[in-house]
């Protein structure tokens, strides 16, 4: 099969759109004025049958177009993709969806998404700001690995956010602060303080921030999923972490007989 080219992917989508369906963009406060009305299904199986191929989703990103914009999410290698290029194709994000799919599919897998996050956070662009919390909802969701300090050390960026009356913007703290919460319970706490204190805000935006999270953190369902990430997490404490604190209060009992007693 022949490598596809910038011409033949875009065939194809046209080929796979339909105008009723691009019509329908804007009824999900999507702009997209160069579009041809494919939907995701359709996409996510036009970029299987692609595969990863770097600088093909590089030249796809620099038509313009909506649909081929989309597919680099899943067309793209995260291992190639560089700092560089995630500026440069943040700044050309001008709507949700866009901005959603590449952070959640893509940009997420790099191993620059956490310093694009504090990089993006304060800027004044509504997309680019939108990207930092979008990002770190995905990497919050996605990212097994991640240290929760590291997640610890976003709050104060949502906490800063959180005034931004932009309904992308507050949208998209709300988001990430609700994924950061939901990972293990020192980030449930952490994370209901911070939306407590957002929810008492005489700030408007920062209050509806709060009350979103605190809605959705506190239900059965999040409190359930929290239990069995516990759980799990106690069944693999290492062995040689169970025998260092078994040691250390062998340690401190016999300390403790040795001792003298003392007269009341």
């Amino acid at each position: 099969m022949p490598s596809p080219t910038v011409a033949s992917v875009l065939a194809a989508l046209k080929r796979a759109g339909t105008k009723k369906y691009r019509d329908g963009l804007s009824r999900f406060g999507i702009v997209a004025t160069n579009a041809y009305g494919v939907p995701m299904g359709k996409l996510q199986s036009l970029a299987k049958s692609y595969g990863k191929d770097h600088d093909l989703a590089l030249a796809l990103w620099d038509t313009g177009n909506y649909e081929a914009r989309m597919l680099t999410a899943f067309v793209d290698d995260p291992a190639r993709v560089t700092v560089r290029q995630m500026d440069r194709w943040c700044k050309d994000f001008d709507n949700w969806a866009v901005c959603d799919t590449i952070t959640f599919h893509l940009f997420d897998r790099t191993p620059h998404a956490i310093g694009r996050i504090e990089a993006w956070s304060d800027r004044p662009e509504e997309f680019i700001k939108r990207a930092a919390f979008a990002l770190l909802a995905a990497v919050a969701l996605h990212d097994k690995a991640i240290a929760t300090a590291t997640l610890l050390r976003t709050l104060p960026l949502c906490e800063a956010a959180a005034t931004d009356a932009r309904n992308f913007v507050k949208k998209g703290v709300s988001w990430a602060l609700r994924s950061v919460g939901a990972r293990n319970t020192e980030l449930h706490t952490a994370t209901i303080e911070l939306a407590t204190r957002l929810a008492a805000s005489a700030d408007a935006p920062s209050r509806w921030i709060g009350k979103d999270v605190l809605r959705d953190l506190q239900r059965p369902l999040v409190a359930r999923k929290l239990a069995k990430i516990a759980a799990k997490a106690a069944k693999v404490t290492p062995p040689r972490a169970i025998s260092a604190a078994s040691s250390t209060a062998a340690a401190a009992a016999a300390t403790r007989r040795r001792a003298p007693s003392r007269r009341p």
